[in-house]
């Protein structure tokens, strides 16, 4: 079918893949940043957890109470 193109249908086409192409990779730029911020949200997310575990864990500990975190993961 290439072949069959007009000169200025083929430059319609050259110049409308030239600009897709432009803007594909520009969201999948985007969409780069975007995963990198929720990859850095969620790491928070889980450092916070793990901090607030931590207390939690001590805090039991020194109350002498049960800590049902300890005890549903020994049920798994």
């Amino acid at each position: 079918m290439p072949s069959t193109l007009t000169d200025e249908q083929r430059r319609f086409y050259q110049e409308a893949r030239s600009r897709t192409k432009s803007q594909f990779e520009e969201f999948e730029g985007q969409i780069q940043v975007e995963l990198d911020k929720v990859k850095e949200r969620i790491q928070g997310l889980q450092d916070g957890a793990k901090a607030a575990r931590q207390m939690y864990d001590a805090a039991c500990l020194m109350l002498g109470e049960p800590n049902e975190f300890e005890e549903a993961e020994g049920e798994d």
